[in-house]
Formats: structure tokens, C-alpha cells, sequence
């Protein structure tokens, strides 16, 4: 599976250092439209305009708090923490079917079985996945960690419908 680079958002002119705390900064220099949106209320319930990519669940659990802080908006929809620790798949499933979302943030291996297993997490309003580049107590990166890796690139990035918004222009990719 292979992206064009014009699926990719160019991040080289942001030169602070990429952390939760300044991830506010780094979507409204970025990629200013996204954070107009996440303002805005989606018409779909489970359909994010954006999905945080994070290699762990504790890392998701912090880049939730951040959006919830500094991203949303008062009339735009919940944060949704999308990883496996303490929630079952079916209640996410259930949670996403009843719920008008602005960011989907979570494990890529939670987020691509929502994609594909239930098919809760729909792509409707998506307009970018972030994927977090954070390394770990270990230096390693979401690219790094083989499982990480593999449900990034084959459940998440594969997924039929979100490649076609990807290849479409619908969908942008950025790197955090």
C-alpha cells in the first residue's frame, strides 16, 4: 500500500517540539481548517472530522485532554478515547452509533477494528488522521513497534473506504 506525497500535509514549518501541550499551536499553524472544524458539530453521529493516531493507550488518554481543552468547541461533539484498555469493543461500537464526535483518538489497532469490524467509526466528515510520531520511555515510535506498525498500516491506513477518501483528497494524513 502506497500514498502519493499530496496525501501527506507538509508539517516542515512548524519547528517547536511536537508535545501534547502544543498541539493547539501545531493544528492552527498547520492546518488552520481542521481547527475551524472541530468547532463546528458534525451531522453524523460516530463521524469524526478528525482521528488522533497514538502508539499507546496512555498517550491517547493525554492527547484526549488536550483536544478537550484546547481544540473543541462549545457546540462541537465529545472527544472520543479509542483505545482497548478498560473498554470493550461493543461499547465503543455502541457509544460511536449514539454519539456526535469531533476527534476520534485512540490506538490505531481500536480505531481500524472500528473501522472495519463494527463499522461504527464511519469516515463521512473526516478530513485528517493525525498519526503521533511521540517516542516513548523506549525512543521508539508508532513506526517503531512492529504491532503498532502493522495495525497502523493494514487496519487503519488499508481500510477500503478510508484509502479511497485518502486517494480522493478527502482525507489528509499528517504527522504529529
Amino acid at each position: 500500500m502506497r500514498y502519493n506525497e499530496s496525501a501527506f500535509v507538509d508539517t516542515r514549518s512548524y519547528t517547536n517540539e511536537r508535545s501534547v501541550e502544543s498541539l493547539g499551536e501545531f493544528i492552527s499553524e498547520v492546518i488552520p481548517t481542521l481547527q475551524v472544524r472541530l468547532t463546528q458539530r458534525s451531522a453524523t453521529k460516530g463521524a469524526p472530522t478528525v482521528l488522533f493516531i497514538t502508539s499507546s493507550a496512555i498517550r491517547a488518554a493525554d492527547v484526549a485532554r488536550s483536544f478537550r481543552s484546547s481544540l473543541r468547541g462549545p457546540k462541537s461533539g465529545e472527544v472520543a478515547k479509542l483505545f482497548a484498555k478498560h473498554f470493550k469493543l461493543s461499547d465503543h461500537a455502541k457509544y460511536l452509533e449514539n454519539t456526535f464526535i469531533c476527534a476520534g483518538v485512540g490506538t490505531a489497532g481500536r480505531i481500524g477494528k472500528l473501522l472495519s469490524e463494527t463499522g461504527s467509526l464511519s469516515v463521512k466528515a473526516l478530513t485528517h488522521i493525525i498519526v503521533d510520531t511521540h517516542l516513548d520511555v523506549k525512543q521508539r515510535s508508532i513506526f517503531d513497534i512492529p504491532e503498532t506498525r502493522e495495525a497502523l498500516i493494514k487496519d487503519v491506513l488499508a481500510n477500503n473506504e478510508l484509502r479511497k477518501a485518502i486517494e480522493s483528497r478527502k482525507v489528509s494524513i499528517v504527522l504529529f
